[in-house]
């Protein structure tokens, strides 16, 4: 069942029941109106007589004549004999009995027997009592009148309300009608449609707006979906390529082993090149474990790391392990981050490692850190002979420089880690010329509050 179908039925239900509820209240209040009505004249009539029993019948008739009330007056004997001394316009045809007469004494009420009537009694003297009854059929019949008519109104009023709200509602609809439809269209996978334009009320703006909203975040998603499971592939050729060159080395010289001709010189060349080979694996398999580590855990923000200290003693170990070296360093105290201690550890390692790799052993180092704002900002220099291009976000296995061979390149893990670290500590790293002449490094951390 559509919508539009839905509202109309729950529109025209609730207005029915509306109608209904209020057509309710309306006869119940005027039947209970002319009931007090009918009750007011009976006590009238009874008042007139009370305290006078002797004039009390006369007084009754002259009550009633003169007002014109609709009322039967009716005397009962001692014996339950019954007189009728006024006929109303219905009259009662059945005769009140002893039981009803003392039942009614104190107050107006309607007995079973006599149905259709209210009536109320008063001591006339002599023993006889005078019963005054009013007939209920005028009322009843225009309450069945009162409740017909408000069942017309209300279906009536159910119909103008079908109207109106079908005239108000057609452009909303016919929107939502065709957002539906463009929901369904990408459900299906078909995302190339325009979504529908709203020029109906607020609300349905605000759901054509969301809806918009959720098919851009769909598309970017399914974007970077995409995006992820090329770079998914990529990396696991890359990773298979990087480690089948050392397996087929180690199975090279596993062979050349096996053979009885060669000298022992050969032989320990070969195991060598063996033990050199399985090193490399370990690197390259710890390298792999990190950067995913690092990848799908991003924001390791949970402990508070004392970042000045750390890059001092790091600075201070490179400078004693490299004397040739001139290092300078400018390090602002006392600035703390939010992260991993081991993993900042790691990323000055690693950036200390490329220097020594691939600069001349007495290339000036410069290791910076300030406050830059609500951010560190460490800043790694060297002298050496930097990148071929500047600004890249370093790739998984992919060398800048590919004239260096993996002897003496490395992995091409290590400045992808550092990035990796970085953007998972809720920093960024990008590189640059040093004024030294070769790259800078440059990372920023948010400060800890």
């Amino acid at each position: 069942m559509k919508i539009a179908t839905r509202l109309t039925i729950l529109l025209v239900v609730l207005t029915v029941m509306v109608a209904l509820l209020v057509g309710w209240f309306a006869v119940d209040a005027s039947t209970r109106a002319q009931y007090s009505t009918l009750d007011t004249q009976i006590n009238l009539v009874i008042k007139s007589g009370t305290g006078n029993p002797d004039a009390a019948l006369s007084n009754a008739l002259n009550v009633v004549q003169e007002t014109g009330y609709d009322l039967t007056l009716d005397v009962v004997d001692p014996s339950g004999s019954v007189v009728q001394v006024n006929r109303g316009y219905v009259p009662l045809r059945a005769k009140p009995t002893i039981l009803n007469v003392h039942a009614t004494l104190g107050k107006v009420s309607e007995q079973a027997n006599l149905p259709g009537f209210r009536l109320r009694s008063l001591y006339v003297g002599g023993g006889d009592y005078l019963v005054v009854a009013g007939s209920t059929a005028a009322i009843s019949a225009q309450g069945r009148r009162l409740a017909l008519d408000v069942a017309l109104i209300g279906f009536l009023v159910a119909i103008v309300m079908l109207v109106l709200a079908r005239m108000m509602m057609r452009k909303d609809l016919r929107t939502m009608e065709h957002l539906i439809g463009f929901a369904s269209e990408v459900a299906r996978g078909d995302e190339r449609g325009t979504i529908p334009p709203s020029a109906g009320s607020r609300d349905v703006r605000e759901l054509q707006a969301a809806l918009a909203t959720m098919v851009v975040a769909l598309h970017e998603r399914i974007a970077i979906e995409e995006r992820s499971v090329e770079a998914m592939q990529q990396f696991v050729g890359d990773a298979s390529h990087e480690l089948r060159t050392p397996l087929t080395v180690i199975k090279g010289y596993n062979e050349l082993l096996t053979n009885p001709s060669i000298n022992d010189e050969q032989r320990a060349r070969a195991v060598e090149r063996v033990r050199r080979e399985v090193d490399r694996m370990d690197l390259l398999v710890a390298d792999l474990l990190l950067s995913a580590e690092v990848r799908e855990a991003p924001q390791h923000l949970n402990a508070r790391v004392a970042l000045s200290a750390l890059v001092d003693s790091r600075v201070e170990e490179f400078r004693n392990d490299h004397p040739d070296r001139v290092v300078t360093d400018d390090v602002t105290k006392g600035l703390t981050v939010r992260g991993r201690e081991d993993l900042l550890d790691r990323l000055l390692v690693n950036s200390f490692s490329n220097i020594v790799r691939h600069t001349a052993k007495d290339t000036t180092v410069r290791v910076t850190l300030v406050r830059a704002g609500d951010e560190a900002r460490l800043r790694i220099e060297d002298a050496g002979g930097g990148l071929p291009e500047y600004g890249v976000r370093p790739q998984r296995f992919r060398r800048f420089d590919q004239s260096r061979s993996r002897e003496t390149g490395g992995s091409g893990l290590g400045m992808s880690i550092m990035a990796d670290i970085a953007e998972g500590l809720g920093g960024s790293m990008s590189t640059s010329q040093s004024s030294l002449g070769g790259l800078a490094l440059t990372f920023t951390f948010a400060l800890d509050s």
